[in-house]
């Protein structure tokens, strides 16, 4: 038998050596892993990937460190998974902390390894995805784990605005290591695994004395409802890798590309938009029911679903086209606009904006809240976020207007003002300061203060002012409202809109950037 060559024995080690890779804190780890109900960092990379489309880098990465007994736990590759292949046919790149490895705890050799294909990413123009499941900074690493967040912090922001960035919170992220996902565009976390917090419940007791546990405090619901650092709570693993792929869909890969085009669909159900906004003013319905009638297929990827649920943000296609929309909620506190609803309509806007995503607004608002806690927690500055993300935004813009556009809710919303493309209106829309009977107990103070019947004369007046103004037909007549449509016609209405604007071009003046009133 002939002796084992050199190239033999060497091709053996990698063998070897890619195997122990692959095995991360070893297969009893691993056990615990799944028997926790969880999958590995392999195992969500593999399952978001397309099927052999993955392609690892640094998996003999090993950390440098000897303090506190390190350097007997070294483990090929630390503590997380790098690299890049394909969803749904497009180039995507992904980092997964692994759990398995000293849980999941980010040494500085483990930051370089992101920060490495996060660069990957921006310079190839391709998504970046993080699947969270780390238990913080390597505290054994002192400074030096501190640093490679910071690391990881400044490439957040350096590719924020050039390419998608996802985040999906699987297991804890805690202290530091939640500002990452913080500065992602999404941020996706399993329900009762996915935990964020700055300082842990055992700390807030010794500080506060508040008892609290880690999912009251950091879960999935309570950000994504509470919060709002979350903007999908997700029942499980499995489903929150589909919605990472279902998103991305919507996505172009990067600033300088337009969003993926499919082939146009009828909306699934038309029958029933004539119907849908009630004849009293004051009675609330669905905006969803408006929107899943005008969508491709009425299917509609609803972000921030829990939050500020007085407005309406997320992803569908019309037409074929990839479009960003934004609508007021009259089941919710009647749609009106407050603190929140605010910043989660702004940052979705200008992340739209960023990307080169059509607006599509559906506006029926009564005005902005009132209140001295309003007040307080700064609504002007606030809803001038909203202002300031419509007015700046270059992508084509149209709304349509189904009732009520009030007071300065009526300019935040997409109006022409703030170069608005194209407005639209049902014929139930109406455009005023205020609603009627507000108006006329300010107009006609002193007629009322001295009529016989205050009564008889208020309900004339406010007849005469809802006849003459609170009607799409008086901003029509400004142009204001490009044009008054029937309900039925509003979804070939906004194709043919996104087609006529297809070429838009728009540039904002030279500068460094702006100053949103943060």
């Amino acid at each position: 038998m002939a002796a084992t060559s050199r190239t033999d024995d060497k091709l053996e080690d990698l063998r070897r050596k890619r195997g122990e890779s692959q095995l991360g804190g070893g297969q009893r780890r691993i056990d615990a892993q799944r028997g926790k109900g969880k999958m590995t960092a392999r195992e969500r990379i593999a399952m978001l990937m397309d099927s052999g489309s993955f392609q690892e880098i640094d998996p003999f990465v090993v950390h440098q460190s000897t303090e506190f007994g390190l350097d007997r736990q070294r483990y090929l590759g630390d503590s997380v998974v790098t690299g890049y292949g394909k969803v749904d046919e497009r180039l995507t790149f992904v980092y997964a902390q692994d759990f398995t490895v000293m849980g999941g705890s980010l040494s500085n050799a483990a930051a370089q390894k992101i920060c490495k294909v996060m660069d990957h990413a921006v310079a190839t123009g391709a998504p970046i995805v993080g699947l969270i499941d780390s238990g913080g900074a390597r505290i054994q690493e002192g400074v030096d784990s501190l640093s490679g967040y910071s690391d990881i912090f400044l490439r957040n922001v350096r590719a924020s605005g050039v390419i998608p960035q996802i985040s999906a919170v699987f297991g804890p992220a805690a202290g530091g290591a939640s500002y990452s996902p913080a500065l992602t565009d999404y941020v996706m976390m399993v329900r009762g695994q996915g935990q964020l917090y700055i300082t842990g419940p055992d700390v807030i007791k010794a500080v506060t004395g508040e008892d609290i546990t880690h999912e009251a405090l950091g879960g999935a619901e309570s950000h994504a409802s509470k919060s709002g650092v979350a903007h999908f709570d997700i029942d499980s693993e499995e489903a929150c890798i589909s919605a990472i792929s279902l998103l991305l869909s919507f996505l172009p890969q990067n600033n300088m590309e337009e969003p993926p085009r499919t082939n146009a669909r009828d909306a699934s159900v038309v029958e029933g938009l004539t119907e849908i906004v009630p004849d009293s003013p004051n009675q609330s319905y669905n905006m969803l029911d408006v929107i899943s009638r005008v969508v491709d297929d009425g299917g509609f990827m609803e972000v921030h679903a829990s939050y500020a649920r007085n407005i309406v943000v997320g992803h569908a296609r019309i037409g074929g086209r990839s479009v960003g929309i934004v609508a007021n909620q009259p089941e919710t506190m009647a749609g009106v606009l407050d603190i929140n609803a605010s910043v989660k309509a702004a940052r979705f806007v200008r992340f739209c904006d960023a990307f080169n995503i059509p607006l599509v607004t559906f506006i029926d608002v009564p005005g902005f809240m009132p209140g001295s806690a309003q007040e307080y927690g700064g609504i002007i500055r606030h809803g001038a976020k909203l202002i300031y993300a419509y007015a700046e935004a270059t992508v084509p813009k149209v709304s349509v207007l189904t009732r009520k556009a009030y007071g300065g809710a009526y300019i935040v919303m997409s109006s022409k003002n703030l170069r608005g493309d194209v407005n639209y209106s049902w014929p139930t829309g109406e455009v005023a300061v205020m609603g009627a009977e507000g108006a006329v107990n300010i107009i006609h103070r002193s007629e009322l203060r001295d009529a016989a019947n205050p009564a008889a004369v208020r309900s004339q007046r406010v007849a005469e002012y809802q006849e003459r103004l609170m009607n799409p037909y008086a901003a029509a007549g400004r142009g204001l409202i490009d044009d008054v449509i029937e309900p039925l016609e509003t979804r070939p209405k906004i194709i043919s809109a996104l087609e006529m604007l297809v070429n838009k071009r728009e540039a904002l003046p030279p500068k460094k950037h702006g100053s949103i009133p943060l």
